[in-house]
């Protein structure tokens, strides 16, 4: 998947992604959105490639790249700062550019960066994030390096197939670290968040999405606060909620604006889970890619979504240690055969897959 990308100021002084597309394309448009890229130290050392004295990530998004790159427009939430050397793993995490050149590479067009890592690597980690996605013409939202880049570049607009998005990005907080002035990091705030619909809605979007970095870690169940934050958003415009943060599955929900009409809703997807992580734990080694399609006519609505989970595999590797692969359980068998996956994995693989099934027909 690959986009010719130019910025356009609009004159209300906000930016506009265009993603330019041929004539008479059908307005129709799939959005993958992906969960947690995290960079925890043992993902970190089975990146380092001796030989070429290099970060090598890419085995890491192999086996879901043709799924990716099919998208029209594919996000992930990237849980790492790219605050350069020392590389170092949680609690505060700084990732090789490779990361996210990886993750590009493999068809990811936006990364979103507010969440509560954000200011790990302090004023020069939010910065140098900034500045490697633009260099690498990866579209960014939800930190910001002072209050007139905010000003000009958010709401984030992408047109793609005659069909405009508005994406809207938020965190919680931030482990309670401060932004440097005069950096920002985009907190909930449901007063800010209010003016941000309404700055978005003057350049008439088709289509408002929500991304928020909220609930609590591993529960499997959104909470009383998501629930209303959603209901919130949903009740002021946005169009689709998009979560992360608990590491877990959540559940997705639809939420009709006529319950006699069930053509027409509104979807709230409260966890996507971990996309990629070092964490093993049941139920956290592995995750959701959630796609979802746009049809515009007279208005623009969902006509389907559906989801891709993916499992974290982590191979032995030749002279030791491991690699970490994303597996799609979707193609369970076809992953067994491919990977030859011993039965002590497969455990694990299936457990995972039936876990998630069995999750998200809630």
């Amino acid at each position: 998947m690959r986009f010719i990308i130019s910025g356009i100021i609009l004159p209300l002084l906000f930016g506009l992604q265009h993603l330019v597309c041929q004539p008479n394309e059908p307005k129709q448009l799939n959005i993958i959105f992906a969960g947690d890229l995290m960079g925890h130290d043992g993902q970190i050392k089975s990146a380092w490639e001796p030989k070429s004295k290099t970060y090598q990530y890419d085995t890491c998004f192999s086996m879901i790249r043709d799924v990716v790159s099919a998208a029209d427009i594919a996000l992930l939430n990237l849980e790492v700062t790219l605050a350069g050397e020392p590389y170092k793993g949680y609690p505060q995490f700084s990732s090789p550019d490779e990361v996210a050149i990886a993750a590009r590479d493999a068809g990811f067009d936006i990364f979103i960066t507010a969440n509560n890592h954000s200011l790990d690597g302090g004023k020069k980690g939010l910065e140098r994030t900034i500045d490697v996605l633009k260099e690498q013409g990866i579209i960014h939202t939800g930190t910001f390096k002072n209050a007139a880049q905010r000003g000009i570049e958010y709401p984030l607009i992408i047109e793609k197939n005659s069909i405009r998005i508005a994406i809207l990005n938020y965190t919680y907080g931030t482990n309670g670290l401060v932004e440097t002035p005069p950096n920002l990091v985009n907190y909930i705030d449901t007063a800010q968040i209010r003016k941000d619909i309404a700055k978005a809605e003057t350049v008439e979007p088709d289509f408002i999405i929500a991304t928020m970095h909220w609930g609590l870690e591993y529960q499997r169940t959104e909470n009383k606060q998501q629930r209303e934050l959603g209901e919130f958003l949903i009740s002021n415009g946005v169009d689709a909620v998009i979560g992360s943060h608990p590491h877990v599955i959540q559940p997705i929900r639809k939420y009709y604006n006529n319950p006699a009409d069930s053509s027409e809703y509104n979807l709230v997807v409260y966890s996507l889970g971990n996309f990629i992580s070092n964490q093993g734990d049941r139920y956290r080694d592995g995750g959701l890619m959630v796609e979802v399609e746009l049809q515009k006519t007279d208005k623009t609505k969902i006509t389907a979504f559906k989801t891709h989970p993916v499992f974290v595999y982590k191979p032995s590797r030749p002279g030791g240690g491991v690699s970490f692969v994303l597996l799609p359980t979707n193609d369970w068998s076809g992953m067994i055969s491919r990977f030859n996956i011993p039965e002590s994995d497969q455990l694990y693989f299936n457990t995972f897959r039936e876990d998630t099934e069995e999750h998200l027909k809630q």
